[in-house]
């Protein structure tokens, strides 16, 4: 973080000089961030103002990411917009349907003429942020793909091998029963349960989630993560849940406290998930890939990300625009980058960032940490591993978590829940298919 701490004393410097401070032009950025993801995005900040005198990049948190592209539309509205807002992946087909409250960034760099290569961003990460013809509407920022963390203390105390083979659902299924016999009382936990369990199953194992490309292709999308793989994979954890194997702590990362506290012996979880887990684990703990499922033709084939990317809103001035394009072009260099992917396990969303974290040795210094990068690029996107664009996706992950819900608490069969959750998700994509054309 030498850059970081250099720029922030450059900063200190500069505000001692108030009619230059006074002369910068003010950009706003919202995001969604807490804790120590936000302090970090702080010192980005920080480091950015300091090395220039003609803008002040001014960061917010705004609650977390549906609080968060709430507040950018309700300030759209009343014209009170930020210049960046931050938006988390499933509101990508709502803001490229909201005409006329974004500037594309391929747009945005070209007027303002700073160097703009959308070849540089890792495949799997640009894709979901392209048109079709490959121009980039917003910038990744903080891009993620689950990954299993294993405690492996836990493992040893139960008397078996922490360097089991845990690549396939098939093998963590044995090892959870055996887990269990050896009196670890919490198997497995999980975060984001729709993302890891439904969303990156189906793109890991090349199986939609939806037709029409996953709605890249067009509004008239149907779910479809609904087949026998999907409802293979619900059944089992349904199972595990009966039998004490699953625990089952919440929507969002809930899980991650158990599993920090040393609770849990398996996580599947975002890879940004490693900042937290090497800060306060006090055990022995691996990243190992998303397990797949052996007997299914073509697995694995590569996970998908999670996170957000920067949307510059409409209605600023040019001057702003100008401001916004450097503090872009600097979010993506891969110095930034680099230091960004090894201090949080996002991913670095650059060839070049993800070079140089290899040359700097951190790999090597901090096993498994590469484990995301690997599982992201293993093999060329697909149809159905390239992500997933669908309108009013958060209302519908809201409605997979109900649905979920009722098979962790016996009240379900697998089939029933997820047939369920693809009909009501449905309605909410016929709804949003009327509002956007």
């Amino acid at each position: 973080m030498k850059s970081i701490v250099m720029g922030a004393v450059a900063m200190a410097t500069t505000a001692l000089v108030p009619l230059s401070a006074a002369a910068q032009t003010e950009i706003e950025l919202w995001h969604a961030f807490s804790g120590r993801l936000a302090e970090l995005v702080d010192a980005q900040v920080a480091d950015f103002n300091a090395s220039q005198s003609d803008y002040s990049v001014v960061a917010t948190s705004k609650g977390n990411y549906s609080e968060t592209l709430n507040a950018g539309i309700a300030a759209f509205r009343a014209g009170e917009q930020p210049d960046i807002l931050m938006v988390f992946e499933v509101g990508t087909a709502t803001m490229m349907a909201a005409k006329g409250a974004t500037k594309p960034v391929f747009e945005l760099m070209a007027d303002a003429g700073v160097d703009f290569d959308p070849d540089a961003y890792i495949g799997a990460v640009k894709g979901y942020y392209t048109t079709t013809d490959g121009q980039m509407l917003s910038l990744p920022f903080n891009s993620s793909t689950p990954v299993l963390y294993v405690n492996r203390d836990a493992f040893t105390k139960a008397g078996l091998d922490p360097d089991m083979d845990l690549s396939t659902w098939q093998n963590v299924d044995a090892a959870l029963s055996q887990l269990q016999d050896g009196g670890q009382d919490c198997g497995i936990t999980t975060a984001w349960q729709s993302w890891v369990q439904l969303e990156n199953l189906s793109a890991y194992h090349n199986v939609p989630f939806a037709t029409q490309e996953n709605g890249f292709a067009g509004f008239d999308t149907e779910l479809a993560f609904n087949g026998p793989l999907q409802v293979k994979h619900i059944d089992m954890m349904g199972q595990w849940a009966k039998d004490g194997k699953f625990l089952y702590a919440g929507r969002r990362n809930e899980g991650g406290a158990n599993f920090r506290a040393g609770d849990c012996a398996l996580f599947t979880e975002s890879s940004a998930g490693y900042a937290g887990v090497k800060a306060e684990a006090q055990f022995d703990f691996d990243i190992r890939a998303l397990p797949y499922y052996a007997d299914a033709e073509g697995a694995p084939q590569n996970t998908i990300i999670g996170g957000a990317s920067l949307w510059v809103m409409a209605g600023q001035t040019d001057e702003e625009y100008v401001g916004v394009a450097q503090f872009l072009n600097y979010l993506s260099s891969p110095e930034v980058q680099a230091q960004w992917h090894q201090d949080t396990g996002y991913l670095p969303i650059t060839t070049a960032a993800a070079d140089l974290t290899r040359e700097q040795g951190f790999y090597d210094e901090n096993p498994g940490t590469d484990v995301a990068v690997v599982q992201m690029t293993m093999n060329a996107p697909t149809a159905n591993s390239k992500g997933i664009r669908l309108g009013s996706f958060d209302q519908i992950r809201t409605v997979i978590d109900e649905e979920l819900e009722a098979v962790w608490a016996g009240d379900k069969d697998a089939q029933a829940a997820l047939d369920s959750a693809v009909s009501r998700g449905n309605e909410l994509l016929r709804r949003f298919e009327q509002t956007a054309r």
